[in-house]
């Protein structure tokens, strides 16, 4: 039986583990990054482990989240991470370089490669044939120590791509419109490998959107072959040397398969306040549009900006309208410059914002209330944009540039004919923004700021537990809804004790007060609870406020990974009807809940007069760190 691309690059990695459907499997990483906001606890978690230096083959830590120093604490934890980097043979992307996954894919990503970032859209690498996941900051630190990366070995899911794309048709339409086919639910546990005639029609940076936006179906990972497309993006980038073909056999077998086709497609956005709530742009009308925001890891390529700069040329933007461009890289930034296309998008009344994450994370540029933002990125959570009743559209740079120069949400195709843009056949390299690792690291002092804080380890599980419901939420909820990002709260990601003042304060405001004053308990959840970002401190921080478990209707892969690192019990009803008898502050207990996790069988819950089961659906080595309160604990409890 042939393979798939992802099952190729699977067992030239496996070191643990059998490729069997829904087993756990441990792979050996090739790569890793991390960003600022999750960086410093990956980093914190990394020296507690007591490796000296890095054993991948490359490690990068990149500066693009938390880069508004309004006070001293991001410029602390920027020094902490270059200090860290210095010391442990990391490579370092200064504040200003560029966004994580763009810089990564430019300037490190290899096909054929394994990559995890404690970033979910770290699949961006799935653009130039990386097998690249998202994870949580200590699967990164464990992958950076030479351990391996867990996972449960998933389904594979083929997209055929049909045709070819229309003039103002872009390759957003298209993930969104697979957004639409298979839901923010209808990725969990499946790689998406996408395949056909059409795939040979897109660029490396369109397929990059497509791998990066992925991540919003719940996805594992999502992957585009290497092939010439991506021998030209390589050399063009003077990497061609780690160019590869990879293919899947022509016999692989998938479980399930979707068509695309290109031709067919229209301009597409997503609706508030999900990313598969997936309309025509001709069926949503002329709404009036007051913020336009191109950019992040999604759109910000030199490709991507280069369109605009062809839609904006000689015009201006509406006056009712601010128009922000975020260049994805100082590369494509600097190429902007210097080829004129940065003179016409400024001419037009563009503001231009740094090569970081910027309005995607909410730091900085919140809408003004109510106000309607049409945004290249690839989440519109209600209250992401850092305005609370925003109505956030994602839509593509085409759509985008569009709208701002008519005030209104407005379909490119009535622009008239869509100018062509060629990808250069050789890229400006300069790369004098990233810092190499010392060469003499025992003489690098690791500097801490006074807002870096010990992060809190789990204990022991213990015979039994009783206490109280302290949340009760429903489907959907997401990572931003349990930690907020944004320009006020991103510089405490180092400072857990602070941060958890604003645990799940958009849905509850009284969470974090109930859980001091209850001294922890017990949250219910819906479905797809903890969809969205990999920031493991969404884990972290309810393990602070004395969270025992979560026992929901079901988990999305990175932070149910996260909540069995930090030792909190992910526990799944067996019969989902359980859930609707469970009320705010009922108490509820585990009373056998050692033994029955130890024994790998269902846990008995008693909630009020009601005793039910729950399922605890982890590996035994996931087990053992349950047993142990968390990863760390079962690590050094293995080495002893």
């Amino acid at each position: 039986m042939g393979m798939t691309i992802a099952q190729k690059i699977l067992k030239a990695h496996l070191v643990d583990g059998e490729m069997v459907q829904g087993q756990e499997i441990g792979l050996k990483i090739d790569q890793t990054l991390t960003q600022d906001a999750t960086g410093t606890m990956a980093y914190l978690q990394f020296e507690a482990m007591g490796v000296d230096q890095v054993r991948t083959e490359r490690s990068v830590a990149y500066i693009d989240h938390n880069t508004l120093q309004s006070g001293f604490e991001n410029a602390d934890d920027h020094k902490y991470i270059g200090s860290v980097a210095k010391k442990h043979g990391i490579y370092y992307s200064k504040a200003g370089n560029g966004i994580c996954h763009q810089v990564h894919l430019e300037r490190f990503g290899a096909p054929g490669k394994t990559l995890i970032g404690s970033d979910s859209h770290t699949p961006t690498g799935g653009g130039i044939g990386m097998l690249a996941f998202g994870a949580g900051g200590l699967d990164v630190a464990v992958a950076m120590g030479g351990g391996a990366y867990y996972i449960p070995m998933p389904k594979m899911v083929r997209v055929n791509l049909t045709g070819k794309l229309s003039p103002w048709v872009s390759a957003k339409d298209v993930i969104l419109d697979v957004l639409r086919q298979m839901t923010v639910k209808g990725g969990v546990g499946k790689i998406v490998e996408y395949a056909g005639e059409g795939v040979k029609t897109l660029s490396v940076p369109e397929r990059a959107t497509i791998t990066n936006m992925g991540a919003e179906l719940g996805a594992t990972t999502s992957i585009f072959p290497s092939d010439e497309e991506t021998r030209k993006f390589l050399e063009a980038q003077g990497r061609g040397d780690v160019w590869v073909e990879l293919s899947s056999d022509p016999d692989a077998i998938y479980d399930e398969e979707y068509t695309v086709d290109l031709s067919a497609l229209e301009p597409l956005a997503a609706m508030p306040h999900m990313p598969d709530n997936v309309k025509k742009v001709s069926e949503i009308g002329n709404i009036k549009v007051s913020q336009c925001c191109i950019g992040s890891c999604t759109n910000s390529s030199y490709y991507d900006m280069m369109k605009v700069a062809s839609i904006l040329r000689g015009k201006t933007v509406h006056p009712d309208v601010s128009l922000t461009i975020s260049p994805g890289s100082k590369q494509v930034f600097n190429m902007l410059a210097q080829n004129g296309a940065l003179a016409d998008i400024i001419a037009a009344g563009a503001r231009i914002l740094e090569c970081a994450c910027g309005p995607c994370i909410g730091m900085g540029q919140s809408p003004e209330s109510g106000g309607v933002s049409l945004r290249t990125f690839n989440r519109n959570f209600e209250g992401r944009s850092g305005t609370q009743d925003a109505q956030i559209y994602l839509v593509s740079p085409e759509v985008a540039a569009a709208s701002a120069l008519a005030g209104v949400l407005t379909d490119p195709r009535t622009l008239g004919d869509m100018p062509e843009i060629k990808m250069p056949e050789h890229f400006v390299i300069n790369d004098n923004m990233i810092v190499k690792p010392a060469e003499n690291p025992a003489e690098v002092e690791v500097v801490r700021g006074p807002n870096i804080k010990p992060f809190p380890l789990g204990k022991a599980l213990e015979a039994s537990y009783s206490g109280k419901v302290v949340l009760k939420t429903g489907d959907n909820i997401t990572t931003d809804h349990i930690l907020p990002a944004g320009a006020k709260l991103l510089p405490y990601r180092s400072n857990v004790p602070y941060y958890s003042n604003y645990c799940f304060i958009n849905v509850d405001p009284e969470f974090p007060a109930r859980c001091r004053e209850q001294g922890g308990g017990i949250i219910v959840g819906g479905a797809n609870y903890g969809q969205g970002s990999s920031r493991e401190h969404a884990a972290l921080v309810p393990l602070y406020l004395g969270v025992k478990a979560v026992l929901c209707k079901s988990f999305a892969r990175i932070h149910k990974a996260n909540l069995v690192n930090s030792g909190i019990l992910p526990l799944t009803f067996a019969d989902p009807t359980d859930y609707d008898a469970i009320q705010l502050l009922d108490d509820i207990s585990l009373p056998n809940v050692l033994e029955e996790v130890k024994n790998g069988g269902q846990v008995t819950v008693v909630c009020g007069d009601r005793a039910f089961k729950a399922d605890c659906e982890v590996s035994d080595r996931q087990r053992g760190a349950l047993l142990a309160g968390g990863t760390l604990n079962y690590a050094k409890k293995n080495a002893q």
